[in-house]
C-alpha cells in the first residue's frame, strides 16, 4: 500500500502521456464545453504556487482540479483544499491521483450553484463542526479562505463575480483565465470597462505573469494569464448603494463611441441640461467617454445621484 501511495505521489500531471493514460483508463475525455485544458506546464504550476502564498493554515477553494494536477501542490502547503469539480469522470480520476492527501476534498458539485456565502458541504472524514444527524455531510463556516483555480474560460466573470458579490468573500483569488480578460480586468483609465469597474469595485488586481497557450493540453486557440484579485473594504468605511452604482455605471457604458452625458441621460431618464450639471458638480466632464472614469468617479456619482 505504501508503495502505491508513493507512485500516486511521484505522479507527474504535467506529462501528456499520463494524463492521456488516466483519461483512456477511467473512458474520458477533455470536454471543449466545458473548457477542459490541462496544464502541462511546471513553470507555470510554480508561478501559480507562489502567487498563493500559502501556508499550512490556509483552507484553499480550488475550481475544476481535472486531473488535480494544480490540487496536489496545493495539498502539500494548504491546511484543506475543496476541489469542487462538476465532470463526474474528473471526478473519478481525481481521487486516483490524491490518494495519499488527507487535507482534500473533492465536492462533485457545479461551483455556480454551491452555496458559498456562508458555509460548505464536507464529508464527516474531515471533522471541523458538530455532525448533523439529518444529513452525511458537516456544514462549517469556512474561514479565511482563498480561491485558487484554472478556471475554464466561459466561467471566469460568473465566478468572479460570485465570489466578489459573497457575504463571505475569499482573502484572495489567484485565477488562470483568457489573457485578454485579465488585461480587461486590470485595465486603467482611459481603458476601463464595465468588467474592470465590476472588479475594482471590490477588489484590487493585479497580473501575475502571462501564459502561452502551448502550456495546456490540449491547446487553447488564445494565451492566459494568472491573475491575484485581491478583495477590500472602503477606506472612508461608507455604504454604497451597490445596485444604483451598478445602474449608473451601466449606463455610462451603454454605448461606449458615445459621450457620457449622452449615454446617462438616455439610460437613466434623466434631462440632459441636468445630467451634464450632476457631472460637473463631481468634476466629470460630461464630453468624456466612459471608459476615462475611475472607480471613485463612480462612487461620487453614486453618492450624489
Amino acid at each position: 500500500m505504501k508503495e502505491i501511495l508513493r507512485v500516486f505521489a511521484k505522479m507527474n500531471l504535467t506529462s501528456i502521456a499520463i494524463i492521456k493514460e488516466l483519461l483512456l483508463r477511467h473512458n474520458a475525455r477533455p470536454l471543449k464545453k466545458m473548457g477542459q485544458n490541462f496544464l502541462i506546464d511546471k513553470r507555470t504550476l510554480d508561478k501559480i504556487i507562489t502567487a498563493a502564498r500559502l501556508s499550512p493554515q490556509d483552507v484553499v477553494l480550488e475550481i475544476g482540479p481535472g486531473a488535480g494536477t494544480l490540487t496536489k501542490e496545493l495539498a502539500k502547503t494548504a491546511k484543506r483544499v475543496f476541489a469542487v469539480e462538476k465532470d463526474q469522470k474528473m471526478v473519478q480520476i481525481i481521487k486516483e491521483t490524491i490518494k495519499g492527501f488527507k487535507n482534500v476534498e473533492v465536492l462533485n458539485e457545479d461551483i455556480l450553484k454551491l452555496p458559498i456565502s456562508k458555509k460548505l458541504p464536507i464529508s464527516k472524514k474531515l471533522p471541523i463542526s458538530k455532525t448533523s444527524p439529518q444529513n452525511q455531510f458537516e456544514e462549517f463556516r469556512l474561514p479565511n479562505y482563498k480561491v485558487v483555480a484554472n478556471i475554464p474560460y466561459y466561467l471566469t466573470s460568473p465566478v468572479i463575480r460570485k465570489f466578489l458579490e459573497s457575504k463571505n468573500p475569499p482573502q484572495e483569488m489567484i485565477l488562470m483565465v483568457q489573457k485578454e480578460v485579465a488585461q480587461r480586468i486590470w485595465a486603467k483609465p482611459p481603458e476601463m470597462s464595465l468588467l474592470a469597474v465590476s472588479v475594482q469595485f471590490y477588489a484590487d488586481p493585479e497580473i501575475i505573469s502571462y501564459v502561452k497557450k502551448e502550456c495546456f493540453w490540449p491547446k487553447p486557440k488564445v494565451d492566459s494569464a494568472i491573475i491575484k484579485i485581491k478583495p477590500r473594504t472602503r477606506e472612508d468605511g461608507k455604504q454604497i448603494d451597490r445596485d444604483l452604482f451598478f445602474r449608473i455605471a451601466k449606463a455610462g457604458f451603454s454605448q461606449r463611441r458615445k459621450q457620457l452625458v449622452n449615454n446617462l441621460s438616455k439610460s437613466l431618464g434623466k434631462d440632459k441640461n441636468q445630467t451634464s450639471q450632476w457631472l460637473l458638480k463631481n468634476r466629470v466632464n460630461p464630453k468624456q467617454r466612459a471608459q476615462n472614469l475611475t472607480i471613485e468617479d463612480w462612487v461620487k456619482l453614486t453618492n450624489s445621484f
